[in-house]
């Protein structure tokens, strides 16, 4: 396929919007515990939404899955169960600080694994630097880190400013301490997404022997992936349901509320999966060679996107004009880094 890094751009924005904004429905959820949503969420984000996509995506699916080799499989699943659990705590982490700066927090860690990892494993990071296009990409990875640093140093100033009606206003179960190391976890373990679509490439290629246009090559790895990311998710879940005695949520209260619940938290599941959705069709499109950038380009857009979504819900009323400028200015820095990115990968093509 040939390289298009301003359609790969345009379609990692796409996929970073949906990023941003699968939790906004989710916050509308009433008398539901946190895990009763989430289990909903996933059955429509992690099973119903992928086999639908690929099914519809890939001409001879149940074929490729069963000829792919054992091992795309088993590292798919190992992979997607690791990426399920940073998942889980990345939901922990919106939930303790915030859409604006718990998604700032655990998607700059996520970033700089995702982004670094995946060639200084295959060995391919010194080919990367030694080109002017690569050195441009990597400049523009650092020039993100300096975006998130200014969103977190943002958020940090919320915690100094507001008191603590304040911050229960903005966010009712806001937890500095216990966000930030949820946040933490999270970052690391999601960026084992990119490693399982590396290792999913051979279920990818097959795909596309069997007929599948390039650009949806990856819907059929993400089926494998997203089983290992339900399976973890919905075992903690259904743990969390057992301990808090939220069961009953699934089934309790006026029919009408039941019916709200179930679509917001599906709503929210749909919109969750077309961030890879659109991933897999984006990183298809900046060339091979410099698809590692693909996943610093996607955490900036759903960075500056969910900050966007933090002012929308009033995360930093109350907050000083300075920490708000250093809201605005981080996320400037970050639209700045995705077209430095696009431009090391236009350079590449």
């Amino acid at each position: 396929m040939t390289p298009n890094p301003a359609l790969g751009i345009l379609l990692h924005a796409i996929g970073g919007l949906a990023a941003a904004s699968f939790y906004a429905p989710l916050k509308k959820v009433r008398r539901w515990q946190w895990e009763s949503f989430w289990l909903v969420m996933g059955l429509a984000a992690w099973l119903i939404a992928p086999w639908v996509v690929a099914f519809i995506t890939t001409p001879d699916l149940i074929n490729v899955l069963m000829q792919s080799p054992s091992r795309a499989w088993l590292l798919c699943i190992v992979f997607g169960l690791l990426w399920g659990l940073g998942n889980l705590t990345f939901g922990l982490s919106v939930r303790y600080l915030g859409m604006a700066l718990g998604y700032s927090v655990a998607l700059g860690f996520c970033m700089v694994f995702g982004t670094l990892l995946p060639p200084i494993v295959d060995g391919s990071a010194g080919e990367i630097l030694a080109t002017t296009s690569g050195q441009v990409i990597v400049g523009g990875v650092l020039t993100c880190l300096v975006g998130i640093a200014l969103c977190g140093w943002a958020g940090m100033g919320k915690e100094s400013e507001l008191s603590e009606e304040e911050k229960t206003d903005a966010n009712k179960e806001f937890a500095i301490g216990k966000g930030f190391a949820v946040a933490s976890a999270a970052g690391i373990l999601s960026a084992c997404f990119a490693f399982g679509l590396a290792a999913g490439k051979p279920i990818a290629d097959l795909s596309v022997a069997k007929g599948t246009s390039p650009i949806f090559s990856n819907n059929a790895t993400l089926v494998v992936i997203l089983l290992g990311g339900f399976a973890s998710n919905a075992v903690w879940c259904l743990i969390l349901n057992a301990r808090n005695g939220s069961f009953g949520d699934y089934r309790s209260g006026p029919l009408g509320s039941q019916a709200i619940n179930y679509g917001l938290s599906m709503l929210g599941g749909t919109i969750w999966y077309g961030q890879f959705f659109f991933y897999g069709m984006g990183s298809t499109k900046l060339g091979e060679q410099f698809e590692f950038s693909s996943w610093s380009i996607h955490m900036a857009f759903i960075i500056i996107l969910s900050n966007l979504w933090g002012i929308i819900f009033h995360e930093w009323r109350g907050t000083s004009r300075g920490t708000r400028r250093r809201v605005w200015a981080g996320i400037a820095t970050l639209i700045a880094s995705t077209m430095v990115i696009g431009w090391g990968n236009y350079l590449a093509g």
